[in-house]
């Protein structure tokens, strides 16, 4: 077998695996820099899941796509209400939220479409390739012949990273985030803040869910997420909170998940049940390795 089409097909599959991974964790780094912890991107990632195939099947791809995002930001704002304005304990409510979007989405999911399911017949969307760029060897199919959903995620980093850094509505997001007390002291609407960036960050979990969909799978299953959510989470952390970091973190896992196609096109003879649970073990490994080398936003979790 040809090793450069086959590192090809590796960097196009992680990067591919990491594109729902990378848009959650977007979202999340938002919602955490101004000092909430979101347990329930989970359930938000499955709403959108669920609103993609919904909306993809009766109104297109792109559609999907929207409709995924309106229930992730849904489904965000009753965690804010809660976290927010009740001030309700976030790592609770979160998991609240979780469990509510695992029995809504699968109740909603059987009564669209009953026991047959929605199948394989969801528009989605295909490899959109960059002229030129695309034919580069390795890099080519990896970086530049991928779903919109990608060119989304990747696009979506640096306009983060210009709100956060260098914007005065980034600097009030932080300062929440690190010290809200002193924050409201200086006149920063904290409460505000907080609830539109767990919003967002809903909003960004939806498109995770939806790039599940409609870039990778074609359909809906119940609890298709699969822990996702709580692995976009774990990126926050290694990625430091920061756009750039949180990539990288997002395509080593993606890296991870994607060793299963590359050991199987090398003929290696093994239980594909541990290649796929090699993301989770990464997960550990990578976060007993950052424990007090990290240092996350000061009142993160403090409602």
């Amino acid at each position: 077998m040809d090793p450069v089409a086959l590192a090809g097909g590796f960097l196009a599959a992680a990067v591919r695996v990491a594109t729902p991974l990378l848009l959650a964790a977007i979202g999340e780094t938002i919602t955490e820099r101004a000092g909430v912890i979101n347990l329930g991107i989970e359930g938000m990632m499955l709403s959108g899941a669920l609103a993609a195939t919904l909306g993809a099947s009766m109104w297109g791809d792109w559609a999907g796509l929207g409709c995924a995002a309106v229930a992730g930001m849904a489904l965000a704002g009753v965690f804010a209400v809660l976290t927010v304005g009740v001030r309700s304990d976030q790592i609770i409510t979160g998991t609240a939220i979780t469990l509510a979007g695992v029995g809504l989405t699968g109740t909603v999911y059987r009564q669209a479409f009953g026991a047959a399911g929605a199948g394989l017949t969801i528009p989605t969307f295909s490899s959109l390739s960059i002229p030129g760029l695309a034919q580069i060897p390795v890099l080519g199919p990896g970086l530049f012949q991928q779903p919109v959903s990608t060119y989304l995620a990747v696009a979506a980093l640096p306009l983060v990273w210009v709100l956060l850094f260098r914007t005065r509505l980034g600097l009030m997001l932080r300062a929440t985030g690190e010290a809200a007390a002193m924050a409201r002291a200086a006149g920063v609407r904290t409460r505000l803040l907080r609830a539109g960036a767990t919003v967002i960050g809903g909003g960004f979990a939806g498109l995770g869910g939806a790039a599940l969909v409609l870039a990778q799978v074609g359909t809906f299953a119940e609890r298709m997420t699969a822990g996702r959510g709580f692995l976009a989470i774990a990126i926050v952390v290694l990625g430091r909170w920061h756009p750039a970091g949180v990539a990288l973190a997002a395509l080593l896992f993606g890296a991870a998940s994607a060793m299963q196609f590359l050991f199987q096109a090398l003929g290696v003879n093994a239980p594909y049940q541990i290649f796929l649970m090699l993301p989770y073990l990464l997960t550990l490994l990578a976060l007993a390795g950052a424990v007090g080398r990290v240092r996350a936003p000061g009142d993160l979790g403090r409602s």
